[in-house]
Order: structure tokens, then sequence, then C-alpha cells
């Protein structure tokens, strides 16, 4: 069997707010893959000592001598590519950016893969905006296939990426990790034997544990981006309830973002200082140490945003449900593929705050139908996010896809 040799492509790599595709490449170490690392936005040279190839923005002024280069050599190529910037106006500025980006890249270091003596195989792009951008552009130069990643913002924001149904019509494999992202790329155009659902991946899954008894201060946790779609006003709204109520609480919100100072005069017009704590990005152990041993609740209240945006299936909650944390969720894109009302979780509409109050309380409580909801939800994350197993899957499926059954040195 040939060990598959892939390029990896990143919008950014490594980035403090997308750990589950650090754990993604961590896990593909396993596999019989040989695989480069190609980040096109910053990033770090070196992570866990292998080495990263960052785009360096300064060096786009060789589009000067590399574009009129390949449009010698590839005319129908940018003929293509010119023909699909006029079926439809990029849906935002920043959208329009990421795809630039990604073909730039491409045509500036597409004649140093071209000499390489062992060319990759394929490349995988891990999201649907810049990195299958460059993929494209690469598979039209070269000939390189590729296989990309359509999971979030990059399929729903703004009706999704710009080039999205051009890019999905020639990778030979989509990897989406919800059944709700799925079917949206099914309704842009996708064959169903391409979309391959393979959720993300955990490193460690914690054992099921005793129940902690919660304190007279009850421990609320929330994890992510301080974006619209995570609905952190709704959270303060439901969070101002349960005070008027008469509930003693303390909820640490971690995560930094554009909606930081928003967030902070919100939290004092409601009173809420005493009560509520942005803490800001912090270390990934320190965020899990506060999900094991400090947290009795975790929420989430993710929305879809004004723009379209929303998240398929946060990580936080599976990471909340691997450290066997009782789960409240809103009903949002893929959340209730993981969390089912009473069986795994809790699920209340945003809007309801007596429902909110009444769920958190609920999950508090130390009870024989909860600990039949931690047992549920930590089979659940067990089954679905072990990290070596859909590693093994994906690696599988992209051999499938690009290799098929071709020997060593085909």
């Amino acid at each position: 069997m040939p060990r598959l040799r892939l390029a990896y492509l990143f919008t950014t790599f490594p980035e403090t707010s997308e750990t589950f595709l650090q754990r993604e490449v961590r896990a593909m170490r396993t596999q019989p893959v040989d695989f480069t690392l190609h980040s096109l936005w910053r990033g770090k040279a070196k992570w866990e000592s292998q080495q990263v190839e960052c785009f360096d923005l300064i060096s786009l002024w060789q589009l000067i001598w590399w574009l009129p280069y390949w449009m010698v050599r590839k005319p129908r190529v940018f003929l293509e590519i010119a023909t699909l910037f006029t079926r439809r106006a990029p849906p935002s500025a920043v959208n329009l950016g990421e795809n630039l980006l990604g073909f730039a890249y491409a045509i500036i270091h597409a004649r140093r893969w071209e000499a390489l003596p062992e060319r990759p195989h394929l490349c995988h792009a891990v999201w649907a905006t810049a990195p299958a951008a460059a993929a494209l552009m690469l598979e039209r130069l070269l000939g390189i296939p590729y296989t990309m990643g359509a999971h979030a913002y990059d399929v729903f924001q703004h009706g999704g990426d710009w080039l999205l149904a051009e890019k999905l019509r020639h990778a030979r494999l989509i990897h989406t990790t919800t059944e709700s992202t799925r079917a949206r790329l099914l309704g842009v155009g996708a064959a169903p034997e391409q979309v391959m659902l393979i959720r993300r991946g955990l490193d460690s899954i914690l054992p099921l544990s005793p129940r902690r008894t919660p304190g007279k201060t009850l421990h609320l946790l929330a994890i992510g981006r301080l974006i619209p779609k995570k609905g952190y006003f709704e959270l303060l709204n439901i969070l101002s309830h349960l005070r008027q109520h008469g509930t003693t609480f303390e909820c640490r919100i971690v995560g930094g973002g554009p909606l930081d100072s928003s967030l902070r005069a919100r939290i004092r017009e409601l009173s809420l200082e005493k009560n509520v704590q942005l803490l800001g990005v912090l270390p990934y152990e320190e965020t899990a140490q506060l999900q094991r041993e400090w947290a009795d609740v975790f929420l989430f209240t993710g929305l879809v945003a004004p723009d379209g945006d929303r998240d398929g299936l946060p990580n936080v909650l599976p990471e909340a449900m691997a450290a066997v944390l009782p789960v409240i969720t809103s009903s949002v894109a893929g959340t209730t593929e993981a969390i089912v009302h009473g069986k795994t979780g809790w699920v209340v509409p945003l809007d309801d705050l007596d429902g909110w109050q009444e769920a958190i309380l609920s999950a508090a409580r130390v009870s024989e139908s909860n600990e039949k909801i931690r047992q549920n939800a930590h089979s659940w994350v067990t089954d679905n996010f072990d990290a070596s197993r859909n590693a093994t899957r994906l690696a599988s499926a992209i051999r499938h896809a690009v290799l098929g059954n071709r020997s060593e040195g085909n």
C-alpha cells in the first residue's frame, strides 16, 4: 500500500480558536500518511517540531512574474477562472480577499511544486475559502487533485463561499462534520457520494466519574469567540433573568473577539458585574481545567447571525460532554445532533428565559435521571469523537478518493 503524500492547506495554522484542526493533524500522524503543512495567512513556522510553510504576503509582488508566466502556459485555466468571477458577486470583501489570497498562493508556488521530485498525491484544503481556492488553482495548473473540508462559516455566512459550487464540483472528496452542513452542501450541488461526514476528534475523553455536588453558588461556563453567532447577548439576558429570580451563580466566559467591549457594557447595564466574568482567551489546558474542576453546567447560546453565519457542531459541546459536564444548548445547526433534550443534555429556545432557568437548575441537580443523561452524553462523545478512529476514517476516505487501488510505485 503506497504511503499517501498529502499537502495540508490551512488559512492560518496553528490558530488558537481551531484546536480541533491541530488535533486532526496530530491524529493523522498515526496514519500511513506523509504530509506537509501550509498556512496561507500568517501562522507559526513550527508546530510540535513540524515545519509549517507560512505564506509571506510580501511575496505577492512575485505575481508580476508568475501571473503572466502561467497565463501563457495555461490560458484556458485563467479564462475559466475569469468566467467564474462573472457568475456571482462576492458575498463580502473578506471572502473576496480570501479567494484572491488562495489563488495568489497557488500561482506563486505552482512552479516550485511542479519541480518537486515527488509531488503530493493531493492537497487537502481544510476550509472551503482560501485553502480550497489554492487547491482549485493548483489542480487546474498542475493536475494535483484535491479534497476539501466544508463545515460552518465557509458554507453559511453570506450564503457561503463565493466559489463554493465550483470548488465542490472539482473536489474528489468533501469532508464535513455535521448532518446540517451535509444537507446544505447537497443543496449547493455536491454529489452524495462526494460528501463524507466524519466528526472532529478529541485527544482524550475522561472516564465517567461520580458527579460533583454543586455548592451554594452555581458555577456556569461558556466558551467561544466573542462574535455574533455565539449568542452572548442572549446569554446575558438569560443570566439576568436567573439573578432576578434569586439564583446565586457565577458565570465565566472564555474567549476573545470583537464584541468584548460591547459585552462588558451590557454586563454593566444589567448589573451583572458580580456574576459574570469575561476571561478572554485562555490556554487550552486552563480551559479544560475549568470544565473538569470548576464548572457545574455548560451553556451554549448559538444562533444564526444576521449575515447567515452559524456553527456546525461547535467543538466546545463535545469537549464539555467529554469532561462529563451537563450541557444546555440552543437549537441551531448541528447542536441537536449531539444534544438530544432529556437524553444527552437540555435544548431550550433562546427566547424562553423561564425554560433556561428551569434547565439550569435541573441540570445542576444530582439525581438518577441526570446521571443517566451524563452516561448517554459520555457514550455519544466516546462513539463519535475518538480522534484516532476519525483520523483513520478520514485518511482512508482521502486515499480511496485519490489513489484508489494503486500499488506502490504508481
